[in-house]
C-alpha cells in the first residue's frame, strides 16, 4: 500500500495527541509524520510509532517544504482559516477538526458511517470538515433509524465532558476537586468555564444566539441537516457536566406519522450499524456510561424505550468518547475512506 506524508496541526493539543494514538492503532499508511504547532511549542517532541518526533513550527511554507499529502487540522478555527489554504496549495487534502469550514456549502461535512459518498466532493476546495463531536455520535444513531422509519424531529439534551474544552477544561475540573477536598473550593480558579464545574452542571456551551439557543446547540441543528441531507427538525440543549471524558446524550426521535415503533427492531438496526453497540439491559443495570465509552471507538446506545403516549416516538441514551469518536477517530476514518476512494479512481 502506498504511504503518505502526514501532518498534524495542533500536535500538542488534546485532539492532536489522540490523533497520533489513533493513527498508530489503525496502522495508518504513514511515510513521514510532520507534527506542527505554534512557535511556542516548536522544538518539543511527540511520540509516534515508538519514536520521538520533533514538533515543527506551523508556517505558510511548511506543507510544501515537507511534501505533505494529508493534513489533519486540530488547532482552532482561526488557525484553520489562516493556514488550511497553504496545505491545499501544496497539494494536500485537509481534514479539518474545527468548526471553521463545516457549514461552507463547498466543503463536505462527513461522518464516514453516515455519508461517506460526500468525501468525493473534496476536490472542489481540497478540504473535508469533521463535524462537532456531539453531532457525530448523534447522527451515527440517527442514520439507521431514519432508514428504518423516516425521522421527522429530534430533541436532544447533551451531557458534555470537560475535555470538550481541551486540556484546560480537564485541568480545571481536577484542580477544583482538589480544592474541594482541601476545603478551598470557593477560591479555586474559574477560567475554562463561566462557572465552577466541580460538583455542578452548566447549561450553556458556547455563546448565546438571538434565538435563545447557543452556538453549540445550533451547530447540532445545522450539521445534522447537512450530514443527513434532510431538513430534520432538531432542538438541542447542551450541558457541561463534571466528567473528564466522553459525551452523553438523551435523545428523543419523532418518526413520520403512522409509524408504530418496534423497540426490538430499533435495537437490531442500531446494533447492526457500523461502530454502534447497544447496551440495553435496565433490569441488570447495564447501559452506556462515560466510563464504558472512554478510550474506545464505538458509540454506545441504551435505555431504548417507546414513548408511552405516541407510537411514533422513541427515546434513548447514547455515549461516545468525544476526543476519539467525536474528533480524532472520525478524522482518521475519513482519511482512510479518502485513500480507498482515491485508489478506486
Amino acid at each position: 500500500m502506498r504511504k503518505f506524508n502526514v501532518a498534524v496541526v495542533g500536535a500538542t493539543g488534546a485532539v492532536g495527541e489522540e490523533l497520533f494514538r489513533v493513527l498508530e492503532e489503525y496502522e495508518f499508511p504513514v511515510n513521514k509524520m510532520i507534527p506542527l504547532a505554534s512557535a511556542r511549542s516548536a522544538g518539543s517532541t511527540v511520540e509516534f510509532m515508538n519514536k520521538e518526533v520533533t514538533v515543527l513550527e506551523l508556517t505558510e511554507t511548511c506543507f510544501e517544504e515537507n511534501d505533505v499529502e494529508i493534513a489533519f487540522f486540530s488547532a482552532g478555527g482561526s488557525v484553520s482559516e489562516k493556514f488550511a489554504k497553504y496545505a491545499v496549495e501544496a497539494g494536500a487534502v485537509v481534514i479539518d477538526n474545527t468548526s471553521h469550514f463545516r457549514m461552507d456549502p463547498k466543503v463536505p461535512l462527513v461522518v464516514p458511517e453516515v455519508n461517506p459518498e460526500d468525501i468525493r466532493l473534496w476536490k472542489e476546495t481540497g478540504i473535508i470538515a469533521n463535524p462537532n463531536c456531539s453531532t457525530i455520535q448523534m447522527v451515527q444513531t440517527l442514520k439507521p433509524l431514519d432508514t428504518l422509519y423516516g425521522i421527522k424531529r429530534v430533541d436532544v439534551s447533551t451531557y458534555q465532558a470537560v475535555s470538550g474544552a481541551g486540556k484546560k477544561g480537564m485541568e480545571e475540573l481536577v484542580l477544583q476537586m482538589q480544592a474541594f477536598f482541601a476545603f478551598n473550593l470557593e477560591d479555586a480558579e474559574k477560567n475554562a468555564f463561566p462557572h465552577q464545574i466541580a460538583l455542578n452542571v452548566i447549561p450553556q456551551i458556547d455563546v448565546a444566539q438571538d434565538n435563545g439557543f447557543t452556538k453549540e446547540e445550533m451547530k447540532m441543528v445545522k450539521e445534522t441537516q447537512k450530514i443527513m441531507h434532510k431538513d430534520i427538525q432538531v432542538a438541542a440543549t447542551c450541558v457541561r457536566v463534571p466528567v473528564l471524558r466522553s459525551h452523553s446524550e438523551s435523545i428523543t426521535v419523532t418518526f413520520n406519522e403512522g409509524v408504530d415503533v418496534d423497540v426490538d427492531e430499533v435495537r437490531s438496526v442500531l446494533n447492526n450499524f457500523e461502530n454502534v453497540q447497544v447496551i440495553d439491559d435496565l433490569e441488570n443495570k447495564k447501559y452506556p456510561m462515560p466510563i464504558i465509552a472512554t478510550d474506545t471507538d464505538l458509540t454506545y446506545v441504551g435505555r431504548i424505550k417507546k414513548d408511552i403516549y405516541s407510537s411514533n416516538i422513541v427515546h434513548y441514551f447514547n455515549v461516545a468518547d468525544q476526543v476519539r469518536v467525536g474528533a480524532a477517530t472520525n478524522a482518521v476514518r475519513i482519511a482512510l475512506k479518502w485513500i480507498d476512494m482515491e485508489n478506486d479512481i
